[in-house]
């Protein structure tokens, strides 16, 4: 099978009319034919530094626009964002993200620092994220000649949808930090939100843009809405789990290298659910107590899970299968 980047809307539509079973079985065709079916990559987010954001993310808790129960805090220190990415790493994970609310990368102190810390977390053996906001070519080069192994800029849904999400920065904005990206060869992290009142339709456009990059994203985190009280969707309604394995299939289906990735609302999901997901072609999840300022699955919860449904844990810097 190779990997195709001319994806059109109408052969997504085609897919997600499919038949459940029929959509689910098709996607776990092709995981299998690139991926380990029983292997998923375990990350943990650290946020290093939280709140006080000025973009007006109408999702995000750390937005300094919404009455939240987040407030700024200062940057991390060294020691102690290197003491949590030991703890994560003792737990299980191999990918180790770091997540700062900013709008953009800035020169100065806190970049240097984030570099430090980049390099330390590396030499341990794991692979190295960071979600940072936008940047430039010059920050992507340095963070690349740090160790950093990916970077995380998600496009969150459908371009159309995005400007009624957040009118702080462009569509265009995120795709110039995407290019800036890959001309430094680092792996992108890039993925969407369900349940922000866009329809089936954005979310097959976020898809099919995904699908008809070159190269795919590494890696696609899909997370279902955390209703944040303060924010503008605090009221939304949750998107279905049906929704979500159909979204998680036809991602499998398009990038079948990707690592697709569970990543916030998974917490409210039964084993059961999970399984579901994983058997469409979810290969990856974050594991910890926490996705920056939201709860997430007990450790203990993961691992119980892990033995019941006898999942291993992917190593890090593992690519998928060339066939």
């Amino acid at each position: 099978m190779s990997i195709r980047h001319d994806w059109t809307l109408e052969e997504l539509q085609v897919l997600y009319d499919l038949p459940f079973i029929e959509l689910v079985s098709k996607a776990n065709q092709i995981h299998s034919r690139f991926h380990e079916l029983s292997e998923i990559q375990v990350c943990s987010l650290i946020s290093i530094k939280t709140g006080g954001c000025q973009e007006d993310c109408k999702y995000c808790a750390q937005s300094s626009r919404y009455q939240t129960s987040i407030k700024a805090q200062p940057m991390m220190t060294f020691e102690a964002v290197l003491r949590d990415a030991k703890s994560a790493i003792k737990q299980g994970a191999t990918r180790v993200c770091l997540g700062a609310a900013w709008r953009e990368v800035r020169e100065g102190k806190p970049f240097e620092e984030i570099l430090k810390i980049i390099e330390a977390i590396t030499s341990l053996g794991v692979e190295v994220c960071c979600t940072l906001g936008m940047l430039n070519a010059s920050q992507a080069k340095r963070l690349k000649e740090a160790g950093l192994y990916a970077y995380n800029h998600n496009l969150d849904t459908s371009e159309k949808f995005y400007k009624t999400i957040i009118t702080t920065r462009t569509y265009q904005d995120r795709l110039d930090t995407l290019s800036h990206l890959e001309n430094s060869k680092l792996s992108i992290c890039c993925g969407g939100i369900l349940g922000m009142g866009e329809d089936y339709m954005d979310r097959l456009e976020l898809l099919l843009l995904l699908g008809t990059r070159n190269p795919h994203p590494e890696s696609v985190p899909i997370n279902r809405l955390s209703q944040i009280p303060g924010t503008p969707l605090e009221g939304q309604s949750k998107v279905s789990v049906w929704e979500l394995i159909r979204i998680v299939a036809i991602a499998r289906i398009v990038l079948p290298k990707s690592m697709i990735r569970l990543a916030c609302g998974r917490i409210g999901m039964s084993y059961e659910e999970q399984a579901l997901c994983f058997l469409s072609g979810a290969n990856s999840i974050f594991a910890g107590e926490k996705l920056l300022t939201v709860a997430n699955t007990p450790i203990d919860k993961d691992e119980e899970m892990f033995q019941l449904l006898g999942l291993k844990k992917k190593t890090a810097f593992k690519k998928a299968s060339k066939s």
